[in-house]
């Protein structure tokens, strides 16, 4: 199975079970016997953030690690303290979002090209983290109608945006339609991460007045959707 190591905890002895969300078979559990002994190959390849392939034994109620081919630790990620938060918030909604048996390539991809973002020093990890969130809206469907006014149905003149009622206002329609203000630059940045495959998502940049108001207009949509709170929120939101 190709995929990324989401989570991992000590069981027994030895022993680690680990979450993976998989290309193949979506969100799976999966044991890897010996995995804490130090001379164990499996020791580097169940941590969290870990990426490769998982030959793996397939029993009833999960999966064992038999071997494992790595291709990124991302350690570069995992060693600085400013950047580890973004990356364990990023795995947390894919283990929250993601279900069993179920195709999340896309969920996959998204996650790997986040971290490849928050290594980039012409982004700002929030910028990151607004872009990750209103993709993962979009994955699951949940995102709101970017593309034509929810009053009448045009595509241009869309100056405003409802929370509420999932969907850009143009001008015409503001009057009777009750909605935020949103700019030029937003609303195209919105467009852009819902219709772009995550594999080419982090290509495009903002301006610091325009990052911010995207930031805090996707913060607003995704916690109308999302209720609950992550762990590594506390040390983001510091």
């Amino acid at each position: 199975m190709t995929g990324m190591v989401l989570s991992s905890m000590p069981v027994g002895e030895y022993d680690r079970r680990i979450v993976l969300l998989t290309k193949e078979r979506g969100k799976v559990s999966a044991f890897a016997r010996g995995a804490r002994r130090p001379k164990s190959s499996l020791v580097a390849a169940t941590n969290p953030f870990v990426s490769g392939d998982f030959e793996a034994f397939e029993g009833r109620d999960s999966y064992t690690i038999h071997s494992a081919s790595i291709k990124n630790y991302f350690a570069e990620l995992t060693s600085d303290i400013s950047l580890v938060w973004y990356g364990y918030y990023f795995l947390e909604i894919a283990d929250y979002f993601s279900l069993e048996n179920n195709d999340e390539t896309q969920r996959l991809i998204l996650l790997y090209q986040a971290f490849r973002a928050l290594l980039m020093e012409q982004f700002d990890p929030e910028f990151v983290r607004s872009v990750y969130e209103f993709k993962t809206l979009v994955i699951n469907g949940e995102y709101p109608d970017v593309f034509r006014c929810g009053g009448c149905g045009r595509e241009d003149g869309l100056e405003y945006i409802s929370i509420e009622g999932r969907h850009v206002i143009c001008n015409d329609c503001h009057s009777r339609l009750n909605g935020h203000p949103i700019s030029a630059s937003v609303l195209y940045a919105l467009q852009y991460i819902a219709a772009t495959p995550p594999a080419k998502l982090f290509s495009f940049k903002m301006s610091e007045a325009a990052a911010e108001e995207f930031g805090s207009l996707v913060r607003e949509y995704y916690k109308s959707f999302v209720k609950r709170e992550f762990k590594s929120e506390e040390f983001l939101d510091l």
